[in-house]
């Protein structure tokens, strides 16, 4: 695998497990609840690399879907490195405005980026899937590191999000698309939601809980064989009966050894339909009275073996799944797979709303902010990555608030039973993140959404980042933290000594 290289990555490597340990101070007067606690919703004011190592001890592969939307570094947003690396030459980086006339601005912002990722990982739940916002600025690099902190057999899908951006610019190409990189812990392990695409045609099957079609496939990939339907086999007709079919000079040789399709196989021979029935085909009550040989190729032939062996019955096809197959009116055979859940997930992500529209809403709270993500947007990634029954939803870049927002409007809509862990280091964490979920757990009358003027129940948390837990503090007696402060930070340390201890052993 390629590997991205970047001036500062050696230092920053391993910076993630160098992070020290501070304390999470709880606010009672910040947080919507009698009882303040670490197991509420959260929200945390403070770095997000320092307040991600702090969450290790209770949240480490607890957390089942992470989204953020890190600084794109354009060069306009003026972001600062901060990181407290170590070495002179990161030092010369410390405190300064990232601008698109710095030169290493690239470098910068992957230094920044890695440790953060390497944390989210560690507290991403074993199935658990990360979503990263990002747009072309970074798009490639962020792909180069998160194949390399992830793994690039866990990548699971470049989501493009249409953003409609602003299309009356001068530019002349309208930049109306941003990105949405998906990876997931352990892709094999891990189960996205069924999740319908609102886009999804109202006349599909999707909706209606099943997918059925023809599996007559002839071709390269699907070379043709004989079928025994057996007396039994379930017809959609009442009553059917078709002689064999009469099969044109040459039509098998042409079959078998060109490996033509059925369409081909059509034109050059008129009037042929496929399967071709070798004997006579019968059916009474629904059902074959007769074995009946067909000849064709098969899409699904080996799942048609196993029903048939099955008796004709529904066979397991997936998780809530079950698959059957019948006779059409026309003697073709078809599947049909039956769901208790439909899952049409498209790579493509359409109207879920514009940056505008969100910003409107956000004034009508009382909340501005610049620049937010759509809240069914967030919605709608959450119900593909969060199909736990009580899912853990993290966002260590959280802004407005629109994560929490979204994760406490799907349990009002499903009644479920998502908690939401927020970080933000801004000054703006109490005004308007948590002011924003504070109004819309106990309802804003002016809102235009009758749900959110009736307010969408809830708590929160809030925890302000303390200072850091030093050894040499503690021996003294000066400082001391709390003593379940202290019982994480000693978990803490037990875990990162076992997996240093474990990369000396590798390397010896």
């Amino acid at each position: 695998m390629a590997v991205l290289n970047f001036k500062g990555k050696s230092f920053v490597q391993n910076h993630h497990l160098l992070v020290k340990y501070h304390q999470l101070v709880p606010r009672k007067d910040k947080s919507l609840t009698d009882k303040v606690s670490l197991y509420d919703n959260l929200i945390i004011h403070g770095d997000n690399l320092k307040a991600l190592k702090a969450l290790l001890p209770m949240y480490a592969g607890k957390v089942k879907c992470i989204y953020i939307d890190p600084p794109y570094n354009t060069g306009n947003e003026n972001w600062v490195y901060n990181d407290n690396v170590n070495s002179p030459m990161m030092q010369d980086w410390l405190g300064k405005v990232v601008d698109r006339e710095d030169l290493t601005r690239h470098d910068k912002w992957l230094c920044m980026m890695m440790p953060r990722l390497k944390l989210l990982r560690e507290l991403l739940a074993e199935a658990g899937v990360m979503f990263i916002s990002i747009d072309d600025n970074e798009v490639h690099r962020l792909r180069s590191l998160g194949d390399e902190i992830f793994g690039q057999a866990n990548f699971i899908c470049d989501f493009i999000w249409h953003s409609e951006g602003h299309t009356d610019n001068q530019f002349p190409v309208k930049i109306c698309h941003e990105h949405v990189l998906c990876y997931a812990k352990h892709k094999d392990s891990t189960e996205l939601g069924f999740v319908v695409d609102p886009n999804t045609r109202q006349e599909s099957n999707q909706w209606k809980g099943f997918a059925e079609n023809s599996i007559t496939k002839n071709g390269p990939g699907n070379p043709p064989s004989e079928v025994t339907l057996p007396k039994g086999f379930p017809c959609k007709a009442e009553e059917l009966s078709l002689p064999p079919t009469k099969i044109p000079t040459g039509l098998i040789e042409d079959l078998n050894s060109q490996l033509l399709t059925s369409s081909q196989l059509k034109r050059r021979y008129a009037g042929v339909t496929f399967p071709l029935r070798l004997t006579a085909l019968e059916v009474k009550a629904f059902t074959l009275v007769k074995p009946c040989k067909v000849l064709s190729g098969w899409a699904n032939l080996r799942k048609l073996s196993r029903f048939i062996e099955n008796g004709c019955a529904p066979i397991p096809d997936g998780d809530a799944e079950v698959l059957s197959f019948y006779l059409s009116e026309n003697g073709v055979v078809y599947y049909r797979r039956d769901r208790e859940r439909a899952r049409n997930i498209l790579s493509v992500l359409q109207d879920f709303g514009t940056t505008e529209q969100q910003r409107s809403e956000l004034e009508t709270i009382g909340t501005p902010f610049g620049y937010p993500k759509p809240r069914s947007l967030i919605a709608h990634l959450i119900r593909i990555g969060a199909i736990d029954a009580q899912p853990i939803v993290l966002d260590s870049f959280a802004g407005s608030g629109t994560t929490a927002h979204a994760a406490l409007a799907l349990n009002r809509e499903d009644g479920g039973g998502r908690r939401f862990i927020l970080i933000e280091c801004e000054d703006y964490a109490e005004k308007i993140t948590a002011e924003r979920v504070r109004r819309v757990i106990e309802g804003v009358p002016e809102a235009r959404d009758e749900k959110l003027r009736e307010g969408l129940g809830g708590t929160f948390s809030f925890f302000e980042l303390g200072p850091p837990i030093e050894m040499e503090s503690i021996l003294s007696g000066d400082r001391l933290p709390t003593y379940q402060e202290l019982a994480r930070y000693v978990l803490l340390t037990s875990n990162i000594v076992k997996f240093l201890t474990k990369i000396r052993r590798k390397s010896m």
